[in-house]
Formats: structure tokens, C-alpha cells, sequence
């Protein structure tokens, strides 16, 4: 709110990522990770956690011929955000992101992706039980 009372909205209501009863903006955190030289490409999401409802999870594409680490990533995050923005799950991948006509990385064709892994992942727990 600003000093006239005034709301902004920087995100979608439903794209926002609630862990362990804080309220967290994916824009906010994939701001961050794009002033990071080596990322040319973000996307930030919340995905299934048992025990905080939901955990934040970056998908970075690096540019050409560079390099980074999972511990590099948090180590930049952990400088310019509070603790409980830091990705706790940081994907690299080589191939760009999903994204719409415009541009815009799709966070919901991430999302799916990660369901259908959860679910995969379900059902082979439930084959190994059974055998």
C-alpha cells in the first residue's frame, strides 16, 4: 500500500506461491535471478510441499558457454532476499523455456510438468508397494 491508501498489483493472485504462511511473488524472485550475468532465461513456481503447503522452484536457462551452480544461485538469492524467497529447488535446463505468443515464459505448462512428475512419481511408489 502506498502513502495514499493505494494498492499495486505486481502478480496474479493465483501464481502466487504461499510456503509456510508467507505470501511470495514469483516476479519478484525471477527479478533477481535475471540480474544474475550467466541466466538468460527464468521462471519461478511453487510446487507441492508436504510440509509448507508449497516450496518455491526456479527453472534457469543458462546463455551460451556459461556456467553456475545450485549453491551459486542461492548464494546471489541469499544476498537480495529474505530466506524464505530463496529457491530451496533450482532446476538448470539446456532447452528455453515454455512461453506464450509474446514471449512470456508459461509458468502453467511448468506447473503441469511438475504434476505430471509428482504423478508419475505417485504411481511408481504405489507399483513398488505393490510388488
Amino acid at each position: 500500500m502506498d502513502t495514499a491508501g493505494w494498492f499495486e498489483i505486481v502478480d496474479r493472485k493465483k501464481e502466487l506461491i504461499i510456503a509456510g504462511g508467507f505470501n511470495i511473488s514469483p516476479n519478484e524472485i525471477e527479478d533477481v535471478l535475471s540480474g544474475i550475468p550467466e541466466v538468460a532465461e527464468v521462471a519461478v513456481i511453487g510446487v507441492p510441499d508436504a510440509y509448507r503447503g508449497e516450496t518455491v522452484k526456479a527453472f534457469l536457462v543458462l546463455r551460451p558457454g556459461e556456467s553456475l551452480t545450485v549453491d551459486e544461485v542461492r548464494a546471489y538469492c541469499s544476498e537480495r532476499l529474505s530466506a524464505y524467497k530463496v529457491p530451496k529447488i533450482i532446476e538448470f535446463r539446456t532447452e528455453s523455456l515454455p512461453k506464450i505468443g509474446i514471449g512470456k515464459v508459461l509458468r502453467r505448462a511448468l506447473r503441469d510438468e511438475e504434476k505430471a512428475k509428482a504423478e508419475r512419481q505417485a504411481a511408481g511408489e504405489r507399483d513398488a508397494a505393490g510388488s
